[in-house]
């Protein structure tokens, strides 16, 4: 099945299709493909490509995924039958043109402009990926601000920097809406 809406492709693939809560945006152009889940109040911006085609991909509520950003996800292997799903929590802040890969980012995690997190790596909550900075199979501990590439750990996060990034979330959720009422879209 391919559905085609305000040119908005939502398809499935070996039979599996996207599931995405009535209340989240998916702006125009975006491609979402195979086992996503996209939950409440998650916004997807212009131009994202959400590919489920060779494992899973769930995105949790509030997380806002900004323009031109690839989430893909890595195919079962030997020595890794599981491979690698890309799982993205609540909350979660991705920035403009990243490449999130087979990864997991917990709740209230932030990914900067184009940031890239490569397989098996991993933001816990409130960990930062700095903007430009490519993160390849290392863990970013909870609170903490990694940047460069590749991504090194450079310090811990203020307390205001963390309450910035939550502000953050919100102001995502209440654009999205908007959009959305503006396109006359769901969400």
């Amino acid at each position: 099945m391919i559905e085609n809406r305000n040119d908005i492709t939502v398809a499935a693939i070996h039979g599996k299709a996207p599931k995405i809560h009535s209340s989240a945006f998916i702006a125009p152009g975006c491609r979402i493909i195979g086992d996503v889940e996209i939950g409440p109040d998650v916004s997807i911006w212009y131009n994202c490509v959400i590919r489920a085609d060779v494992n899973r991909i769930v995105i949790g509520a509030r997380t806002n995924i900004q323009d031109g950003t690839v989430v893909h996800c890595d195919s079962p292997k030997a020595g890794r039958p599981e491979g690698y799903p890309t799982l993205i929590g609540e909350d979660v802040l991705i920035g403009h043109m990243a490449m999130v890969h087979g990864c997991t980012l917990e709740d209230s995690a932030f990914v900067g402009l184009g940031a890239i997190v490569m397989d098996g790596s991993h933001i816990e909550t409130d960990g930062m990926l700095a903007a430009g900075a490519q993160l390849t199979g290392k863990r970013i501990g909870a609170g903490q601000l990694w940047m460069g590439r590749p991504a090194k750990y450079i310090r811990d996060l203020s307390e205001d920097a963390i309450v910035a990034n939550r502000e953050g979330v919100a102001r995502y959720v209440i654009n999205g809406r908007n959009h959305a009422e503006t396109l006359g879209v769901a969400g």
